[in-house]
């Protein structure tokens, strides 16, 4: 499916993409589970941008919109009630109304699904299914019921074998007592087992940076072993417009004495708070952090 090509400048794509050769660290992993801490559970390749024989478009669209450049999020739907096993459900189609079946992985998956809650209490981060015509879906439990946010990042292969880079989102509701309140922005996350840490500014443009500090309960550097191909993955929502923010890691990770050091590429479009989910995996078990990010 072939699209027209969006108006950025060919020297800002280069220069991205220069500073994203940095992402291809060398792990050869297990993907994990990603809520909570949980078990490693499926052989992961290294993370790459394609497998180096196509090329990948800059990504459109920031998980707030159901429509991007012809591909659209369609027929979502969540599990019908609070507290008892469901599944989420959906299709993307393109531009020509068809559902989209041919994916390039990305950080070993060919789609990553975020299921949060608008208030942000609630997130998880799935790897769903195609059955061959279209339609993915993963088993989910929601803990609560609420107004949850489907976002769907993908990158959909076009008639000429090249990747359009997408993210799209969708609203649903999952029936189920619940009170939305606002969410706590922690400075530092903390699971009981590990804790993360912002170190450092971090600035909205296209060459941003963000340096995470990863710990043990003692505080002191860990072993960061390979999940979806990487050392780390993070996702970031804005707490107003909910805007999504996915980050790659450059390089290996620096253990010092004080910590293990972990840099990132961003690409923040929007200043103001954010609540990143960063998703590590120690010892065999994939924890899930929330940890506050100002953006300026």
């Amino acid at each position: 499916m072939t699209r027209k090509p969006r108006p950025r400048s060919l020297v800002l794509a280069l220069v991205v993409l220069a500073a994203l050769a940095g992402c291809d660290a060398d792990p050869s992993g297990q993907a994990g589970s990603p809520s909570g801490q949980s078990p490693a559970d499926g052989e992961a390749t290294p993370h790459t941008h394609g497998s180096g024989q196509e090329h990948v478009s800059l990504l459109v669209g920031d998980g707030t919109r159901a429509y991007e450049v012809g591909y659209t999020l369609r027929d979502v739907s969540l599990p019908r009630k609070a507290g008892a096993p469901g599944e989420v459900r959906f299709r993307v189609t393109g531009p020509d109304d068809r559902p989209v079946t041919a994916y390039i992985p990305e950080q070993t998956k060919d789609l990553h699904l975020y299921v949060v809650r608008s208030d942000l209490a609630v997130f998880r981060h799935l790897h769903p299914t195609q059955d061959g015509r279209g339609t993915w879906s993963a088993p989910l439990t929601l803990p609560e019921g609420g107004h949850y946010r489907v976002v769907a990042e993908f990158v959909a292969r076009d008639d000429g074998g090249n990747g359009d880079a997408v993210m799209l989102g969708s609203a649903a509701h999952v029936a189920g007592r619940w009170q939305p309140e606002p969410v706590p922005i922690p400075e530092v996350g903390d699971d009981g087992t590990l804790t993360v840490a912002v170190e450092g500014a971090v600035t909205v443009g296209d060459l941003g940076r963000l340096v995470l500090v990863v710990r043990d309960a003692e505080g002191r550097a860990v072993r960061l072993g390979p999940y979806l191909g990487t050392f780390a993955h993070v996702t970031a929502f804005h707490t107003r417009s909910g805007s999504v923010v996915h980050m790659h890691p450059l390089g290996q990770p620096e253990v010092g004495a004080d910590g293990t050091r972990l840099e990132f590429h961003t690409q923040f479009e929007k200043p103001g708070r954010y609540l990143a989910f960063v998703q590590a995996r120690v010892d065999g078990f994939v924890h899930t952090l929330p940890v506050g990010v100002q953006v300026s």
